[in-house]
């Protein structure tokens, strides 16, 4: 159980560390904290109670996981955790808080890359393989699905939903729900063709593909969705649209205009 820890970093007596990990210079790690094998934390880094994260984790200097809800009613005693799971890269800044009720959950899957100074908060679900560009802030209880990209300096309202395989431009605010597959921007928001190379590069292409275009026009002319193909993308597709969404969906484009 190797550990390559720096003789300035603070480790409560009580933490849980998987082995061969590396702790930087005046990093600090509270009780009851539980990193997997091969995590490295930086310099300066913090890793507060009630935090659970997997193998592989990286976080560069001054990164900060499991810090209090920004909830002016949050009781610092509630019991609430934030739970990361294997092989996400969190850059200078980031920071990640943990959830706001009794034995809640804020979670972040694995394969994720979090750029400098965005931002988790309490009570979100962030899925596998999602990236954050430098400046995002996502507000409590914000859903993002896997494989999605977000573009710098993004700010998401509380409770938006940002399906799989989104991608949302730079500077976009967005105060309703993010349709999956999809490219949205502008000011305000609007939805304007799929994310083509985010699905290329996932080999949904062909008639995988083909199907979620046609989707996307029927969306957009507010039509239904059944005398399509029953693809896997259009079934998770389907699904997601089926969940009552509790701000509404960004509309789309006019192209007439």
């Amino acid at each position: 159980m190797a550990q390559n820890i720096h003789p300035t970093a603070y480790i409560a007596e009580d933490v849980s560390l998987g082995d061969n990990v590396t702790v930087g210079p005046f990093a600090v790690i509270e009780t009851g904290a539980q990193l997997g094998a091969n995590c490295q934390v930086g310099a300066h880094a913090v890793v507060h109670s009630h935090v659970k994260m997997g193998d592989g984790n990286i976080l560069h200097p001054h990164a900060v996981l499991g810090g209090l809800p920004q909830d002016t009613g949050f009781k610092a005693e509630t019991v609430s955790w934030l739970i990361c799971g294997d092989n996400n890269v969190f850059r200078e800044g980031f920071t990640a808080h943990r959830a706001s009720k009794e034995n809640g959950e804020t979670r972040i899957g694995s394969g994720c890359f979090f750029m400098n100074n965005s931002h988790v908060a309490h009570d979100c679900t962030v899925g596998n393989n999602t990236i954050f560009a430098n400046n995002v802030a996502i507000g409590g209880h914000v859903e993002v699905g896997n494989n999605v990209f977000i573009g710098g300096a993004v700010v998401a309202h509380q409770f938006c939903r940002i399906g799989s395989y989104a991608i949302v431009q730079g500077t976009t605010g967005l105060n309703m729900d993010v349709i999956p597959f999809m490219l949205i921007g502008g000011r305000p928001a609007r939805h304007y063709k799929l994310n083509t190379v985010g699905l290329r590069r996932a080999g949904i292409t062909g008639e995988r593909y083909k199907v979620l275009s046609a989707a996307f026009r029927l969306l957009k002319n507010k039509q239904s969705l059944d005398g399509l193909e029953e693809t896997e993308e259009l079934k998770q597709l389907k699904d997601w649209l089926a969940v009552k969404s509790k701000r509404g969906l960004h509309g789309f484009v006019d192209v007439s205009s």
